[in-house]
């Protein structure tokens, strides 16, 4: 198992979903876990007492409000003071729907600054103090929308290929720092399909009620479309994926983006 002792951890939108699926991952590994959301008190005590009996070092709630570059730049200052990053999952995210012609540029501007300019600022702000570490990981969880398109998405799709191409330049730029005994700098993206997480279970339950409420008709309905596998993936898988890539064998995979989608982007 990767061990992750003595490492810290900031993974924004830590509250729950993947990003809790992640962080509940680097805490059995024994990292430090500096959770991020929109949380009030008790839910962001919650979490972090959760994450210390899953076995992190410690944790502790960091607030920022990502459509906000100045707020951005006070969650680093803080988690810099609280020993900094050396691994940075960027998974916080937002999604609008509605035809191109007819995305309210508020919404636009909201995605590409929760979803990109967000990732940009953190790793900005964590990559040169890796770098002088000899390690660190970077890991953007970027969506099959960063690799494909759909319809009705358009400040999503591009926000997630924007992600996709800012972590190869970031990859690159990085690549040669470090060295395989302290574990390099890695920056990927994993690109899930979808993901069982409350947040679809509204689109669950419309395709249920169309079988008669059966839940997993429902789901194999919605899959159908364009997961090929029929299965959802958990947040714990990906919080195991996200496990492995801070793993010391994991310093030469870098600028890779992983579908975790069921064939979805095979086709």
């Amino acid at each position: 198992m990767t061990d992750l002792s003595g490492k810290t951890a900031l993974i924004t939108g830590s509250v729950q979903g993947i990003g809790l699926g992640i962080a509940e991952a680097m805490a059995v590994a024994g990292a430090r876990i500096a959770v991020h959301g929109l949380a009030g008190d008790a839910e962001a005590q919650e979490v972090c007492t959760h994450l210390r009996a899953r076995g992190a070092a410690d944790a502790a709630f960091f607030p920022g409000d990502l459509r906000d570059s100045d707020r951005i730049d006070e969650l680093m200052a803080a988690v810099a003071a609280w020993g900094g990053a050396d691994i940075l999952v960027n998974n916080a995210g937002i999604q609008h729907t509605a035809p191109l012609a007819e995305m309210p540029r508020e919404k636009w501007e909201a995605i590409l600054q929760v979803n990109l300019t967000a990732a940009f600022l953190t790793m900005r702000s964590a990559l040169p103090v890796m770098a002088a570490r000899g390690f660190g990981r970077v890991i953007n969880i970027a969506s099959v929308h960063g690799l494909v398109a759909s319809r009705d998405k358009a400040p999503y799709v591009a926000a997630k290929f924007g992600l996709v191409g800012l972590s190869r330049v970031a990859a690159l730029e990085y690549a040669a720092k470090g060295d395989a005994a302290k574990g390099g700098v890695t920056v990927n993206c994993i690109c899930p399909g979808w993901v069982e997480t409350a947040l679809i279970e509204p689109q669950i339950a419309a395709r249920a009620a169309a079988h008669g409420g059966d839940r997993a008709k429902g789901v194999a309905d919605l899959l159908s479309e364009k997961q090929p596998s029929l299965r959802m993936a958990r947040p714990a898988e990906i919080g195991a994926l996200a496990l492995w890539l801070c793993a010391p064998a994991a310093h030469n995979l870098t600028g890779a983006a992983i579908p975790v989608d069921g064939g979805w982007t095979a086709q």
